[in-house]
């Protein structure tokens, strides 16, 4: 495990303590219901995830937790309206290391400020990701896909949801470590990806086990590798990049946390955090997260505020080494 990814699962454990022991001080929170803006399409692996928490927020708050989905235009069209937003607590952005720490580098012009525009709650979870391929895909390792890619000279196709996001960044890594160059496919919609990478429409894509949904289970992806330098625990068999023929090892995880609008109470915050940090604790989610190859995080609001800063900082040379940019994608 790498100093940074160890920092990364340790952060939330290292204050957990002493946020549980801490007494609210915050008014009675939330008194009405609350929104999660999502830029996750339904259906989606971090969608399903937040649906199963916000249940057992509201739950816990017996008020009801809203998920109002609105993908496309990488993340900015949620993060526009928790920007916009009242900064009460009861509209929050569900964001991951993409929208945070990455698309700072890949967008001249991003319209929103990930420090400027919001306050960071805490967090959900955070994984690795994997090369996947269609289930009769003739790429059975990474030696058969950088084979591939230097027989067919930038024919072999990858997808991702979004420009600049661990999907795509990650499979730019793959790239400049094998020394190939390959063709990015964008999609607006995590179903229609993954359904043409079980069909061989596209060849491969650098995804989570949430976010493969049912074609994993249902035999219609398989799994090359492991953006990690440890194998999965839920897929012992399925090998790291280095095991799998690569000289270098790649390394993509990402994490998908909660932010609130700017100038939200401190108080209100705080009161979220525990919830949330109550909910990720509970056995069953615990077990659940573990099934679908992700781990609980919950972190306090200044660990979180660190993280996204240092991983921006990571990302921001990432991108410089790869050359992704907003041009990088051709569109299905």
């Amino acid at each position: 495990m790498t100093q940074r990814f160890a920092a990364f699962l340790s952060a939330g454990d290292a204050i957990r303590q002493s946020l549980f022991g801490a007494k609210a001080s915050a008014p009675l929170f939330p008194s009405q219901p609350v929104r999660f803006i999502s830029p996750f399409p339904s259906g989606s692996g971090p969608d399903v995830i937040a649906r199963m928490v916000a249940e057992r927020l509201g739950a816990s708050w017996k008020q009801p937790v809203v998920i109002d989905a609105q993908p496309g235009d990488n993340g900015f069209l949620a993060a526009g309206v928790v920007k916009k937003g009242a900064p009460t607590g009861y509209d929050l952005l569900i964001a991951d290391v993409g929208h945070l720490s990455i698309s700072p580098s890949v967008f001249k012009n991003l319209p929103y400020d990930p420090k400027a525009d919001f306050a960071p709650v805490g967090g959900l979870y955070g994984t690795s990701l994997f090369i996947m391929v269609g289930a009769k895909s003739p790429i059975h390792s990474v030696k058969d896909l950088v084979a591939a890619a230097v027989a067919k000279r930038g024919k072999i196709t990858y997808g991702s949801s979004s420009v600049g996001g661990p999907q795509h960044l990650g499979a730019a890594q793959v790239e400049a470590v094998t020394g190939t160059k390959m063709l990015h496919v964008l999609f607006q919609e995590y179903s229609a990806l993954y359904q043409a990478v079980s069909t061989g429409e596209v060849d491969w894509v650098m995804g989570s086990l949430a976010s493969a949904g049912p074609l994993l289970p249902a035999g219609k992806l398989r799994l090359v590798a492991v953006a990690d330098n440890v194998r999965s625990t839920v897929f012992p068999d399925v090998p790291t990049f280095e095991q799998s023929g690569s000289r270098k090892n790649v390394i993509v995880r990402s994490w998908v946390v909660v932010m609130a609008p700017k100038r939200t109470p401190a108080a209100v915050v705080m009161a979220l955090n525990r919830s949330l940090a109550n909910v990720l604790e509970q056995p069953e989610v615990v077990e659940k997260f573990a099934s679908l190859g992700i781990m609980p995080y919950a972190i306090t609001p200044a660990a979180l505020a660190s993280l996204i800063e240092s991983e921006t900082i990571f990302y921001s040379r990432m991108v410089r080494r790869t050359g992704v940019n907003t041009d990088c994608a051709d569109r299905p």
